[in-house]
């Protein structure tokens, strides 16, 4: 019996000391559970515990553990491990982030997975490096318009309206067919239209769902034929946190990273269509962008937007010049 007990308290303590050596990771997003990018998130985290290499990911989603805007200093600092995130959030540290939200810069879902494989990724990519972050899992969301009281197509009409866009960029643009703009996360469009505070909005097809945004709009200009809206939101980590991690760790979240980013790109191109039928079905008038619309505010961006760009950040006209080549 003793050596029965022994047997059973030297297996228990081999147990107690496997579990403490395995690693947790915290996960933050500002989206709620629906979203694609919890989604994401999830399959990262499930996939690594599935892989049985001591490696755990905590999702904290909901903005529940850092703000919106506030992910990517925390990150840097190893305060955080990983996040979902919108990278022209963090454009003030680094402004050339502010380029994955330039208008109408991405035309497609396709073209937008090119560009996240092409020589203009790799220089953002050593930019975060610098930042101690490297990216897990790539990916580019389209968008449109919303507005409170009417349709949204060409840059006339925005004139005069309170307008919240996410990004320097596309602010910059705005401004520029007269727009007033409110900054603000996405999570916070719904309550700023439901007070009046704004007017119009553009964000992400899925952030115009999963906020319920479409209680609170009478016209919706999707992403369509033509998408003037595309946003890089990867999956960033901590660098020195994965190098820190052992080899089967490692490969493991790198598997799993790939699955997700095979996902993400093709839930992405769904986000749109699926947009759209929510928002009919909610009684929302539905806009289309025309090619001639479209035309109209990348003109409007070469004077606004991309000339900023160019004028306030360091290699900016090669940045740019990077992003335009990809076909």
């Amino acid at each position: 019996m003793k050596n029965t007990l022994l047997t059973f308290a030297a297996a228990a303590a081999l147990l107690s000391a496997q579990a403490a050596q395995a690693t947790e990771l915290r996960l933050s997003h500002q989206w709620s559970t629906k979203d694609v990018r919890h989604a994401v998130a999830e399959i990262v985290a499930n996939e690594v515990a599935a892989a049985d290499v001591d490696l755990n990911i905590k999702i904290f989603p909901s903005k529940s553990l850092f703000k919106p805007r506030e992910q990517y200093r925390p990150l840097s600092r190893g305060q955080l491990d990983m996040t979902v995130f919108p990278l022209s959030y963090a454009g003030g540290q680094q402004p050339a982030f502010n380029l994955t939200l330039m208008p109408g810069l991405v035309k497609n879902h396709d073209h937008a997975s090119r560009l996240s494989k092409s020589p203009f990724m790799d220089a953002l990519e050593a930019k975060m490096a610098e930042d101690d972050v490297m990216v897990l899992v790539h990916g580019y969301l389209a968008g449109g318009f919303v507005g409170k009281n009417k349709c949204i197509t060409k840059p006339a009409d925005v004139e005069g309206l309170q307008t919240r866009a996410a990004g320097k960029s596309f602010e910059e643009m705005l401004v520029g067919a007269g727009a007033s703009i409110a900054s603000m996360a996405s999570s916070e469009i719904y309550s700023a239209m439901q007070t009046g505070v704004l007017d119009a909005a553009n964000t992400s097809s899925s952030s115009f769902v999963s906020y319920r945004i479409f209680e609170q709009v009478a016209c919706y200009t999707p992403a369509g034929d033509v998408a003037l809206w595309f946003l890089y939101q990867p999956l960033l980590m901590n660098k020195t946190t994965f190098e820190r991690l052992s080899e089967t760790q490692q490969s493991a979240l790198l598997a799993a990273a790939a699955k997700a980013e095979a996902f993400y790109l093709e839930e992405a191109k769904k986000q749109d269509a699926l947009s759209v039928n929510v928002f009919k079905e909610a009684g929302v008038e539905i806009a289309e962008m025309s090619p001639e619309d479209f035309a109209a505010w990348q003109a409007l961006a070469k004077e606004t937007s991309y000339k900023s760009f160019v004028d306030s950040v360091p290699n900016g006209q090669d940045l740019l010049d990077m992003a335009l080549s990809v076909e």
